[in-house]
């Protein structure tokens, strides 16, 4: 092109958010850089706690064994533990644990000698009241009330002896704190972990959450900035833009792994991007739900659910019964995960959550009442409407665990990438600087001979 060829609508436009991209990705570059690779780590979290911890997780089935009644569990729970149940998970694997949520009395929070509890009780309560805080914004969300007290523990069981093997809630590791630093980073910056605050009366977490929460909106902005510019003003040059020269230079090798790597991620590091933010600023957190039309202003009563018909004299059916009447009502493989009635009056709930390499991460739930076992209410979550799946999915999207291990690999493969972005946008931008000053350079003789 001509220096006085005038550059056309698409070639401006290019030129603008190019300069946006630039700036944007240099603001947030460091920030996105630690959040990113905290992030990484994080996606296999659960996986990385199991390979660390099996004995929590993992059991052998005698042959022709079969589990225990869970009323019998539940009974060693209580007098291992001293608390009382509140849930039960069972997983569809026979060789995995049972899980019970045991919500402890005080001044009894470890429970009575079962392996692997922890013995920092105030790094323990301290997780458990960050993932509480957590808990009751989403309640407050849709509408509902943070549940009162601590959330309760989780003690994994060996259902064919009985055996309470161990806190998971408190297990300490190499693992444990490990993914426990990676989260802190990806949340606050580690910035919790200081005492003095940093800046006036704000404190630390705050803090970090305020830095973490801006640096990911401006990556989304960097993420549809980038999809603006990676377009083509020709067709024919779009395959440029999918693949790596290889046997290029080091800096044409760099930029077409910016260029065809963001392009390749683009989805999924959008939808890790507007999702992020919304647990560092409640107004976002408001606007998404506002956008997909599920938000509930503060008050709103939902619908209460459906109870049980007292009869009189009439006693609660066994769990293995409900279990059965979900299967009818569910009929598919899974893991169930039974919440316990707090009244006489209120209703058995029972999710269950597909298993397998491309499991969907939400359950379907049913209601079911207590002395006859009949369905009250079912909700299949691919029934409902779209926005409210999305809504009900934003913690999905954003770990990644949409579709189960299937998606957990693609996010971890995106995280690298968008890691490895800021790296490579600023080599790209660092040698575009050096071919602008040896322009430069060499135009300064040639106006001197001109003079």
């Amino acid at each position: 092109m001509k220096p006085n060829t005038p550059k056309s609508a698409w070639q401006k436009t290019r030129k603008l958010f190019n300069d946006i991209h630039l700036w944007i990705g240099l603001a947030s570059g460091i920030i996105v850089i630690l959040v990113c690779l905290s992030g990484t780590l994080y996606v296999f979290n659960t996986e990385l706690k199991e390979m660390a911890n099996p004995e929590l997780y993992k059991v052998t089935a005698p042959a022709g064994a079969n589990p225990m009644p869970i009323e019998s569990l539940i009974k060693q729970v209580k007098e291992n533990t001293g608390g009382k149940v509140v849930s039960v998970k069972i997983p569809a694997d026979p060789n995995r644990t049972y899980q019970f949520m045991v919500r402890m009395k005080d001044g009894d929070k470890e429970g009575k000698g079962e392996r692997g509890a922890g013995k920092d009780k105030k790094g323990a309560d301290k997780g458990r009241e960050e993932h509480k805080a957590a808990e009751g914004k989403a309640g407050k969300e849709k509408g509902g009330k943070p549940e009162q007290g601590k959330r309760p523990s989780a003690f994994a069981v060996n259902q064919y002896t009985g055996e309470v093997i161990g806190n998971i809630s408190e297990v300490k590791g190499a693992t444990a704190s490990l993914m426990k630093t990676m989260f802190s980073l990806h949340r606050w910056l580690l910035l919790d972990k200081v005492e003095k605050p940093i800046f006036g009366e704000l404190e630390n977490r705050k803090l970090g959450s305020y830095i973490t929460g801006a640096a990911t909106i401006l990556f989304t902005f960097g993420v549809i900035t980038g999809m603006v510019i990676w377009f083509p003003q020709r067709v024919k040059s779009w395959r440029q833009g999918l693949k790596v020269k290889w046997s290029g230079s080091w800096k044409r090798t760099n930029h077409d792994l910016h260029n065809s790597l963001g392009f390749y991620a683009c989805i999924f590091l959008f939808l890790m991007g507007i999702t992020g933010p919304q647990w560092s600023f409640p107004w976002y957190r408001e606007a998404l739900r506002k956008t997909l039309g599920t938000y509930q202003p503060e008050g709103f009563e939902p619908p209460k659910d459906p109870v049980s018909t007292i009869v009189t004299g009439a006693a609660p059916l066994n769990l293995a019964d409900y279990l059965k009447k979900a299967d009818a009502a569910l009929p598919y493989t899974g893991d169930y995960n039974i919440s316990l009635p707090k009244d006489s009056a209120s209703a058995i709930t029972v999710m269950k959550n597909k298993t397998g390499f491309f499991a969907p991460a939400a359950g379907d739930k049913v209601l079911l009442d207590q002395y006859t076992g009949n369905v009250l209410q079912k909700e299949v979550f691919s029934d409902k409407p779209f926005n409210e799946r999305v809504s009900g999915s934003i913690k999905a999207l954003h770990l990644g665990d949409v579709y189960g291990m299937f998606t957990k690999i693609i996010y971890f493969l995106a995280c690298l990438i968008a890691t490895s972005l800021p790296v490579t946008g600023t080599l790209i931008w660092l040698n575009k600087l050096k071919k602008k000053r040896k322009k430069k350079i060499n135009k300064r003789p040639a106006m001197r001979l001109s003079a």
